[in-house]
């Protein structure tokens, strides 16, 4: 299992819509991630979190400054980053044994590893016995374990995850959380992690980079000593206080995003 290292460098990106004025949507922003780590981007909505994470899976072009990937600039998407979209982006026509394969497919791996690979990934996602049917059906835990397994099969340093639970329903949400938490724990990736929701981010992420309102910003990194394999994590005194911090330093940004100022005392 690979990971890699990260480091963003003074990074701004304009957002050039089709009809009216670009928008800055990422101003100034520095970030190093080491390897190994869980960081969790939070912030209020339109802040750049997704901008920031498709930059580094080159899906969108670095005007200025850096992002750099083992020390070397980070290049148009390839196999050293993995994403992981909230809608599941897998092939319809394909079961789920022949998405996970189709990356396998694409690097020219030999056919007797890549079915051997696929397969370990199925079972680490918990979709054994379900490698012949479809996504269509598939409940939308099951679509989103699919594909994680796909893109784990590929061996990416870093894994980019952008929002991956916020179509599911409450109960499937907390069980993929602590599924990823187990999977990260195996494999080590490096993981940056989009979300709104600051509770996943203090159960998930070693640290949370919060985000300001528009123009995106690295407001704070907090670091997060919480226990999170302890079975009663929510409910210790240690992650309610987490959750709070950090909701405190999210609340702030929330209320600018909207126009509006923090009343004193709240």
């Amino acid at each position: 299992m690979t990971s890699a290292h990260i480091v963003i460098d003074r990074v701004n990106h304009l957002y050039r819509p089709a009809h009216g004025r670009p928008v800055l949507a990422l101003e100034d922003v520095s970030l190093s991630i080491r390897r190994q780590e869980f960081v969790a981007l939070l912030g209020p909505s339109g802040c750049g979190k997704s901008t920031l994470l498709y930059l580094m899976g080159g899906f969108l072009p670095i005007e200025t400054g850096r992002i750099l990937i083992d020390d070397k600039p980070a290049g148009p998407p390839g196999p050293d980053r993995g994403i992981v979209f909230q809608h599941f982006a897998l092939f319809p026509w394909k079961t789920v044994r022949g998405n996970v394969l189709y990356g396998l497919e694409r690097q020219g791996i030999a056919r007797d590893e890549r079915e051997q690979r696929a397969q370990s990934f199925i079972d680490m996602v918990g979709l054994s016995g379900f490698e012949d049917s479809y996504p269509s059906q598939l409940s939308g835990g099951m679509k989103q374990r699919a594909a994680i397994a796909r893109t784990l099969a590929i061996d990416p340093g870093i894994l980019l995850m952008d929002e991956p639970f916020g179509a599911l329903d409450a109960q499937t949400r907390h069980l993929m959380q602590s599924e990823l938490r187990n999977i990260w724990q195996r494999t080590r990736k490096t993981v940056v992690f989009v979300t709104h929701d600051v509770q996943e981010a203090v159960f998930l992420a070693d640290r949370i980079a919060v985000m300001s309102a528009r123009p995106g910003r690295i407001k704070t990194i907090v670091d997060n000593p919480v226990d999170r394999n302890d079975p009663n994590v929510f409910k210790t005194k240690a992650f309610v206080d987490k959750v709070d911090e950090v909701w405190d330093l999210v609340r702030e940004e929330a209320v600018k995003a909207q126009g509006a100022r923090v009343p004193r005392g709240s």
